[in-house]
Parts: structure tokens; sequence; C-alpha cells
């Protein structure tokens, strides 16, 4: 067996299998192809066309029983693969994650590395918040993308803290990006030119109906109801854009993502005026809001 016919070989187990994507591939031909070049050792960027000579590689028996085991591990535990393999890409850069983080996925990485977001950005912009950090990857993004930015990433979890820590060590971040453990902004003690948060936004509903592959992750990074709300969603959001000013200068933005969730946010704040910002997924999951925007709604 060559490497290609391995891949399709898995591609096809997985669909039989019905697991759920979305932690970094969207289809079964993506994410076998992770699966076999991880187990294999691979360059994850090994070209697999029909023509490429990669894909004519031999597999070793000791190869695909490496293989088969992680493929099974990914069907009978439903784990994303990123916890099988320690390693999610998020545009084009790798992170360490494991169970105490939720794979890396936000929107947000392409609006910074794409600058979509430049255009509200001043020269004097140089102290970033990210907020609800996970494994660090936003604030580590933003402080590639922006070198004269430092950077505070806050969580509420010591244990997601503790991954956002191997990640800053891993790409030599420690001189501009500082961890704080803290309960949405309550131990952030700082004024931020730009804050960025993909905060939990998830609905009752929505939750109750999550795939496995997402109840495998952290229920506190999702679930956007634990203030005891009206199942919206929106309980985390409600308390940031309630404060969040004291937070933000007075040139500042907030870079807000809410996933599926455009009709409940504007339903909780009829009044704010955001700018919709463009992204792969459309142009309702990522939203953007000024300082003066913030105060005119807490005037209301």
């Amino acid at each position: 067996m060559n490497l290609l016919a391995l891949v399709a070989e898995s591609k096809q187990r997985l669909e039989e299998a019905g697991v759920s994507f979305g932690h970094g591939t969207t289809n079964a031909a993506d994410e076998a192809a992770w699966l076999v070049l991880h187990a294999l050792n691979l360059p994850l960027d090994t070209p697999l066309g029909p023509d490429d000579e990669a894909s004519k590689r031999p597999v070793a028996p000791e190869e695909y029983a490496q293989a088969a085991t992680l493929l099974g591990a990914r069907i009978s535990t439903r784990k994303p693969a990123a916890y099988l393999t320690r390693e999610a890409w998020l545009q084009g850069v790798p992170f360490y994650v494991d169970e105490r983080v939720i794979v890396p996925r936000s929107l947000i990485a392409e609006l910074l590395v794409d600058g979509g977001i430049d255009y509200w950005l001043l020269e004097s912009t140089h102290k970033v918040l990210d907020l609800c950090t996970g494994n660090g990857s936003l604030g580590i993004l933003a402080a590639m993308v922006y070198p004269d930015v430092v950077v505070t990433a806050a969580d509420i979890s010591a244990d997601a803290l503790a991954v956002a820590r191997i990640n800053v060590d891993k790409h030599a971040m420690q001189e501009r990006i500082t961890l704080v453990q803290s309960d949405g902004l309550d131990a952030v003690h700082d004024t931020f030119d730009l804050i960025l948060c993909n905060p939990p936004y998830v609905n009752a509903q929505s939750m109750a109906a999550l795939p496995a592959e997402y109840k495998a992750e952290p229920f506190i990074a999702l679930d956007g109801n634990q203030a005891g709300g009206s199942g919206d969603g929106m309980d985390f959001v409600r308390t940031l854009l309630s404060s969040v000013c004291t937070k933000l200068s007075e040139d500042g933005v907030l870079v807000l993502e809410i996933g599926n969730e455009r009709d409940f946010f504007e339903a909780a704040f009829p009044d704010l005026e955001v700018v919709w910002l463009e992204t792969s997924a459309g142009e309702d999951q990522v939203l953007l809001v000024t300082y003066d925007a913030l105060q005119r709604l807490q005037t209301h």
C-alpha cells in the first residue's frame, strides 16, 4: 500500500464512522490526511495528489499500524484530532493543545493576519488584550502581526493559562505577552487600544445539540448561559459590554466573535452600533465596536 491509498482508506473509515469535523478540518479527506501524516511523522504539507511522488511512497506494516491506531482513537473517542496529535494550526502557525482548552479556530485570527481590522487601528495602538485567550493563539498572532504591541492574555481557567504558557514559550513571546487569570475583566488592570475576545457564546439549544467532538472540549469555554440567563448565550457578553469601556482607550476598539449567534446578539443589544467584519464564514460572525459606540450604549 502507498501513502495515497492509506489516506483514501482512512477517509472512507471516517465517513463510515460518521465523525464530526470543525476543529482544524472541515471534511473527511483533510482529516484523514492530517492523521496519517502525523502518524507517519511526515510534514503536514506533504503533497498528496495522484501524480505527486510523495503519494507513491510505500507504507511499511508498522506505519500502517500506527496510522490505524490513531484513526481508531479518533473514531472510538470522538475527540477532535488536535487532542490526539497535541497540535492545532491557525493561520499557518502551530499551537500546542490538549483537553484543557478548546481547539483554536477563531475567525479573528483571519482578520489579524489579513489586515481586516487595520483600518480601525492607529499608530498609537500599543496595548492589546486577548480576553478568553484559551491556548493563547490570538494573543500570539496579534504579537506576530503587530511587532510594536504588547499583549495581555487573560482567561478564567488556570488550566487554559498553563497551555497558553506552553505556546508563549514555544513562540518566544515571553517579553511581549503577559498571562493573567481573570474572571472576565475583573483582574485586568490596564487600559487597552485593542481588545480581542472570542467568548463563550453558544446558546442553550445549540449546546444541547453539539456533536461529541465539541462536548469533548471544556464546557466553560463554549456555554454562553452560565450566569443563568435566558438561554440566548449572551451572559458573558452582557457582562463584558457593561464594563468594557473602563478598559478601553478612547480611540480603542473591541473585536468580538459571536459565531452563529448574530440574531441573539442583536436581540440582546438592539441599540449598539457595530461593524460586522467579513471573514471566510461570512459577515455575521465577528463584529467590531468602538469606544464611542460603547459609551453611547451606556447612556441608553
